[in-house]
């Protein structure tokens, strides 16, 4: 069961978001704060008591500290509850998660999408308490489209393209603006398997299925997509590839 914190400058929407989070069954605990100021000092007062905080559902605007910068904040702390974002404002996705929030709501909240987000806060902490790493190839990506936030599987991406300040995500489904340099998400995605196969260009390696010459440039097939190797880069590929086949080769063990 999770004791949690709602933080909202605006009393409707706090009214609402505790009423919400209380009639769930797998809440035991709320405590509301009028806004960010008020609940980094609740929070650090129940730290004080030896009282434990599972998850911290707060806005982003609110005035004086923001939920950005309280989120900044708490995650110094030496056992940070998890942060859910519940906002009327979809422009801080990308930011939210960089700040690793375990999810982004949008107003009005949905039960049934603020069920998900409490499923995700009971799955990071038992990720936590079983050492486990943060995950890789299970990350969502908060994508715009039709001026709403999507979360798309980080396991559905094909590969991503560099388009001057913005990266392209290619899926199965389709293409996806984010506004993220690309190395900072080669740096990211690498322990999931993504690869850095050009200056412009990063690839999930599991979606490679061949490496070739085309008039004397490398280049990897990636689903029906043919995309250029850098010269640098290829030793690299071939290595990769040449360690699947033998790995495929011996089969499970």
């Amino acid at each position: 069961m999770l004791r949690v914190l709602a933080a909202d400058d605006e009393a409707p929407a706090l009214e609402e978001l505790t009423y919400l989070l209380r009639r769930h069954p797998r809440v035991q605990m709320v405590h509301p704060a009028a806004d960010a100021s008020e609940a980094l000092r609740d929070l650090g007062h129940m730290i004080t008591e030896g009282e434990r905080l599972d998850a911290v559902f707060l806005d982003i605007r609110m005035p004086g500290l923001d939920g950005l910068d309280f989120t900044r904040l708490v995650t110094g702390f030496a056992d940070p509850p998890a942060v859910v974002f519940v906002t009327a404002h979809d422009e801080f996705a990308v930011t939210a998660f960089e700040l690793g929030a375990v999810d982004y709501l949008l107003k009005p909240v949905d039960p049934g999408r603020l069920s998900e987000a409490i499923r995700r806060v009971e799955q990071a902490a038992r990720r936590e308490a079983a050492g486990e790493p943060e995950p890789g190839i299970d990350e969502m990506i908060p994508v715009e489209l039709g001026g709403r936030t999507r979360l798309i599987p980080l396991a559905g991406v094909t590969h991503a393209e560099a388009q001057g300040d913005y990266v392209r995500l290619h899926t199965g489904e389709g293409s996806y603006l984010i506004r993220v340099p690309l190395a900072a998400l080669a740096e990211r995605w690498g322990p999931a398997g993504f690869i850095r196969i050009h200056r412009s260009t990063l690839v999930a390696a599991a979606h490679i299925s061949e490496l070739r010459l085309d008039d004397g440039r490398a280049v990897v097939q990636v689903g029906d997509r043919p995309l250029l190797v850098a010269r640098r880069h290829t030793r690299e590929i071939r290595d990769l590839l040449v360690r699947r086949f033998r790995q495929e080769a011996r089969g499970p063990r």
